[in-house]
């Protein structure tokens, strides 16, 4: 498999869309079937070659040296393989993704690794509403894989979250967690109103301890001591160091719920 690197010609005037442009479908292609790719802009289909000036690379990855703010579905369904993307990127980043790494220098926008079932999505920047969370329409979210945001996220991250793990190292907004049905979400800063809203399973850390929320109502202390379980996912959260570094060497105050709708969900505020 042979490496590309995209560079942009200029910002498009109406929003673009890069579904099919992923590392697996790229293989064993000449850069002329590369440039002639079709895109969708507003409601006219280009070629690929209308945006980017594109040529072949050394090594495997597919590297867009660009701001893609305005480029919608940069990843979608990935199945392997290696994305770089220099700046920013549109909604949907890493939407449906099987396999393989998406870096992101920039942002995000909305629906970041909606229904994402393996890979790794990171960010260096911020995220929108609704990251590793569903499509709309859909009863299902996030269903695997990784996701670490290195910024701040929107409302609903998580929402529908059924497994993977998903990190924030910044604040997190409104929704966080809600109507989760299992997996890990770890938060280095403050979160939103209505944290859990609805979850029946699943985990979520808060690095910052107490000072990161206040539990809601429909989320009781837990009594039983759950040390061992910690330990592992304190440990495996701290490999991605920031906030979460210090987290084997805390201890945890855990709320259950959310109890309005017999969930088992848990709430973890480290704490020294």
């Amino acid at each position: 498999m042979s490496g590309w690197r995209f560079t942009l010609k200029h910002a498009p005037a109406l929003r673009v869309d890069l579904r099919g442009i992923t590392p697996t479908a790229l293989a064993g292609l000449s850069v002329a079937d590369v440039e002639r790719l079709p895109v969708v802009c507003g409601n006219a289909t280009l070629a690929l070659a209308e945006f980017f000036v594109i040529e072949t690379l050394a090594s495997d990855a597919l590297v867009f040296d660009a701001d893609l703010a305005r480029f919608d579905r940069v990843g979608w369904q990935m199945s392997g393989g290696l994305m770089q993307v220099e700046g920013s990127v549109g909604h949907y980043a890493g939407g449906c993704m099987t396999a393989g790494a998406l870096a992101v220098k920039g942002h995000a926008g909305a629906l970041a690794a909606c229904e994402m079932a393996g890979g790794t999505l990171s960010v260096e920047g911020n995220v929108g509403d609704f990251a590793g969370s569903t499509l709309p329409g859909s009863m299902d979210g996030m269903r695997g894989g990784s996701l670490v945001v290195k910024g701040d996220a929107g409302a609903r991250f998580g929402d529908r979250m059924r497994r993977g793990s998903a990190l924030v190292f910044g604040d997190a907004g409104d929704f966080l967690a809600s109507r989760m049905v299992a997996g890990t979400i770890a938060v280095g800063g403050r979160a939103g109103a209505h944290v859990g809203y609805g979850m029946r399973r699943g985990s979520v850390v808060f690095a910052a301890g107490p000072a990161a929320l206040q539990p809601g109502p429909t989320f009781v202390p837990a009594l039983a001591d759950a040390g061992v379980i910690w330990q592992l996912l304190a440990r495996d959260l701290a490999r991605h160091g920031g906030p979460f570094a210090a987290l084997p060497a805390m201890r945890t105050l855990r709320h259950l719920g959310d109890v309005a709708v017999g969930g088992k969900g848990e709430l973890i505020l480290a704490a020294p």
